[in-house]
């Protein structure tokens, strides 16, 4: 039956109307892959000595422990962000003599093949073999490599349980990036280390291999889960059933924004039940964890904010910039109906530069907890805030409408260019320069705060004018909208 499942999808692919493009895509993505699997190799083969001269006069072993435990945190944030669900279109079966079981092993199994997988196999065993094997024994590193694998299947279901679990209730894939962002809080503070936990664990396994073991139940009690989820969510009906009951959400702290809280709630659910725009909601959280990165104590102890800007800009309008760009693509599908029925076009801009300030101010109070590392980045964050919803609000819905191209909303946004254009790299221009060129004078003039203050100054500025920006839009919107229209029915 697998047989006949992957003949099938062999000729989906060939026989599709969009063959030649996806050939290309494939194409692209297999060098891609291909270049990670390759680093993946070196990597493994040379991990001893780079631990060595990365970490000099440190245990290699215990480093290696400490750094597999990270790498599946950031394997889990990956795959959340580039790992596709296994899709299989069952209604063609659904009437045959073929068990649900077939079908979701199927799926299951599906899913194995991927990069993801891979990856930690190039990586971390050829160590194992090298090096832990010689000190400890060929046991003990079998179970280590039994421990590394179990890992990878555990997270391999539990991404795939997450995503599938978003679908109809996003509150699952928030709690796992929640749970994800605190640990590296936690981390970051020195209030726990996940080097030392990893550590201790797999230093167990090597004494008492079958600890190992562990880390086996947990891959199996996630294949279980996920396996049961899908079985009892197969059929179209049970799902129709659920999509129908969401269509009875509201969102009450809307309506006092009158008919532009209405169309604002409306564009909210559209993000909520489809998979691509509501990646760049998730990617908006995601982002929250850039100020690890951008944070440096050096950075923040000089009042050297060039690097810290760019990461609060990122932080505080990721949202605005990723959902942004294709402003009105979103509603290609449904383009048409909105030009015949009586929709206030002023109130149609309105509704997206409340969106936007709501998803920016959402993402600002998400990302103050960084104040605890210094008053100084509440600062910044809070003048990059305005800097958002003042001018990237504004820049971004001008230059959405020169954006003609029609998005599928079902597909991810992982390697996907779809309605990707000249005006997404025009907009960044603007959109990135501006606060670099308002901070920089200050800068050089020894006096960073004053530049910090100017952006937010400038920020506030273009938010105070905003019902000037609003009629200047909605007067582009009249005469651009059939050429909207126009592009999008292509």
């Amino acid at each position: 039956m697998f047989r006949i499942f992957l003949g099938h999808q062999i000729k989906s692919f060939s026989r599709s109307r969009n063959q030649a493009g996806n050939i290309v895509m494939r194409i692209v993505m297999f060098l891609l892959i291909l270049y990670f699997l390759v680093i993946a190799i070196a990597a493994g083969f040379f991990l001893n000595k780079l631990i060595a001269s990365a970490f000099p006069g440190k245990n290699v072993i215990e480093i290696f422990y400490g750094f597999i435990l990270y790498y599946f945190l950031a394997d889990f944030l990956m795959r959340m962000q580039l790992q596709d669900l296994p899709t299989l279109s069952i209604v063609p079966y659904l009437h045959l003599n073929i068990r649900k079981k077939t079908l979701v092993n199927f799926l299951n199994i599906k899913s194995l093949f991927s990069a993801f997988n891979l990856i930690p196999i190039l990586l971390f065993v050829p160590f194992t073999i090298m090096v832990i094997s010689k000190q400890n024994g060929v046991f003990p590193a079998f179970m280590i490599i039994v421990s590394i694998l179990s890992l990878m299947f555990f997270n391999n279901f539990l991404v795939l349980y997450l995503k599938r679990k978003s679908i109809s209730n996003i509150l699952y894939l928030l709690i796992g990036i929640i749970v994800i962002g605190g640990l590296s809080a936690l981390e970051f503070f020195k209030i726990i280390s996940i080097a030392a936990f990893a550590n201790k664990i797999f230093s167990a396994v090597v004494t008492q291999p079958l600890f190992a073991l562990g880390f086996t139940f947990l891959a199996i009690i996630m294949f279980v889960i996920n396996s049961r989820y899908l079985r009892s969510n197969l059929f179209t009906e049970e799902l129709s059933k659920k999509e129908k009951n969401k269509t009875s959400t509201d969102y009450p702290f809307l309506n006092r924004f009158g008919k532009t809280g209405e169309l604002a709630a409306l564009e909210l659910k559209l993000i909520l039940r489809h998979k691509r725009p509501r990646n760049a909601l998730m990617m908006g959280l995601i982002f929250l964890l850039y100020g690890f990165i951008m944070y440096k104590p050096g950075a923040i102890a000089s009042n050297d904010f060039t690097i810290i800007i760019f990461g609060a800009f990122f932080m505080t309008g990721i949202f605005i910039i990723s959902y942004g760009q294709f402003m009105f693509g979103w509603q290609s599908g449904h383009f048409d109906g909105i030009l015949t029925n009586k929709v206030n076009f002023r109130n149609f801009i309105k509704a997206k530069f409340l969106l936007f300030t709501l998803a920016s101010s959402a993402l600002t109070l998400l990302s103050l907890f960084y104040g605890f590392m210094s008053w100084k980045l509440l600062v910044v964050e809070i003048a990059l805030y305005f800097y958002n919803i003042g001018f990237s609000t504004l820049i971004v819905l001008f230059f959405a409408m020169y954006n003609y191209k029609r998005l599928d909303l079902s597909k991810g946004a992982s390697f996907n260019w779809q309605g990707s254009g000249a005006s997404q790299w025009l907009m960044s221009i603007p959109l990135l320069l501006f606060p670099f060129l308002i901070y920089l004078p200050f800068h050089f003039l020894k006096e960073p705060f004053w530049g910090i203050a100017a952006i937010g100054i400038f920020g506030i500025i273009t938010l105070l004018m905003r019902n000037v920006w609003i009629n200047l839009l909605t007067k582009k919107f009249e005469k651009q909208r059939y050429k909207i229209a126009e592009g999008f029915r292509e």
